[in-house]
């Protein structure tokens, strides 16, 4: 099995000039094979659609953290509020100032038990997998993985 019999062919992505804003409602609407069920991350791609990032639904969340918080004692800080009004100064930001660079990638012909040591080595649920010219041409989740580990559980069991 290669990663590209598992893979979500890819049907949307983002681009650099995206907003914050954009890119969320995207996220929630994406579709996911068939389904418009939403994703937890678009890989964000070039005008020559080269990949160049990606961008999840946790670099939203970094994005209405401010950083100077992890540095505070928070015991009798108060939280209301606080949330919807940087997320309003966020939302036209765009993608490029937020999204991942270091994108780890596998290729189309990949084996499975490669693509979980990628996962697991660098604690990703996702990747997206190149073709020969470097071009996305899907996603491979770690949930289809997880479903194709335990059908071949199944199918052990069976016999």
């Amino acid at each position: 099995m290669k990663a590209k019999d598992l893979m979500i062919p890819l049907q949307e992505y983002l681009t650099p000039e995206h907003t914050l804003i954009e890119a969320a409602s995207l996220l929630r609407i994406a579709k996911r094979g068939e389904e418009k069920i939403g994703v937890k991350a678009l890989p964000v791609l070039d005008k020559n659609l080269k990949l160049i990032g990606i961008l999840s639904i946790g670099d939203i969340l970094k994005a209405v953290y401010p950083k100077y918080m992890y540095l505070m004692e928070l015991d009798s800080f108060t939280w209301d509020g606080m949330v919807e009004n940087i997320a309003k100064k966020m939302a036209n930001r765009k993608v490029k100032d937020f999204m991942t660079q270091m994108v780890i990638t596998v290729r189309e012909d990949s084996p499975i038990m490669e693509c979980i040591d990628h996962m697991l080595k660098h604690n990703v649920k996702r990747v997206p997998v190149l073709n020969r010219d470097n071009k996305v041409t899907g996603i491979l989740y770690e949930r289809d993985i997880f479903y194709f580990i335990t059908d071949a559980m199944q199918n052990s069991m069976e016999v």
